[in-house]
């Protein structure tokens, strides 16, 4: 791309903010309920819009900013949703009166040895992932990236973030699964007391 080709996308960008970017982040409020998440997916849509050849050729690139914006916020209320799932689902699980954080209330020998046990599960079920899937995961939970920004760094699209995210998510499930089972079916309770 030649330097007067930047300068005209740029130019063109510029100009579809100021022309439309305030009307722009009140639709994408209307739809997420919430002005942090409206402007990162207008921010995203901008830059979809900058990653065309040619986007001041578009017949319509107001409609095609829109639809853009409206396709990212439809799958940032999926990724929302299936967050609240999980955190559901999770919340359920713990719904023996576990609390969260073990040491929070006085946790016995035996409630430490049993969270190392799941903890060693979870770093197994880790190991286990492809490397993008791992990648991902840890990236999300240790580092609190956006699926967004996560797809950025690992050059893939966001519907793959989901997908990768999910499958380890899946595969600790099946871990911690498998570990209660065995201490079901064993002699011992999980964490190795009798």
């Amino acid at each position: 791309m030649t330097d007067r080709n930047a300068r005209t996308k740029r130019e063109f960008i510029d100009q579809l903010v100021s022309d439309y970017g305030a009307s722009l982040e009140r639709f994408l409020q209307r739809k997420l309920e919430s002005p942090a998440d409206a402007a990162e997916v207008a921010q995203e849509a901008y830059l979809r819009l900058y990653r065309l050849d040619h986007p001041e050729q578009l017949d319509n690139a107001r409609a095609f900013l829109f639809q853009v914006a409206s396709n990212l916020a439809v799958d940032q209320l999926r990724r929302r949703s299936l967050h609240y799932r999980f955190l559901k689902t999770e919340q359920a699980q713990q719904g023996d009166g576990e609390p969260a954080d073990l040491n929070a209330n006085g946790a016995s020998p035996e409630d430490i040895l049993d969270a190392r046990e799941k903890l060693q599960r979870i770093y197994r079920a880790m190991e286990k992932l492809p490397q993008r899937t791992r990648q991902a995961f840890l990236l999300h939970r240790n580092a609190g990236l956006s699926y967004t920004d996560i797809a950025r760094e690992l050059g893939v699209s966001v519907s793959s973030v989901e997908k990768y995210i999910l499958q380890a998510l899946k595969q600790c499930r099946q871990e911690l699964d498998r570990y209660y089972r065995e201490g079901e079916q064993g002699d011992k309770p999980p964490g190795g007391q009798e």
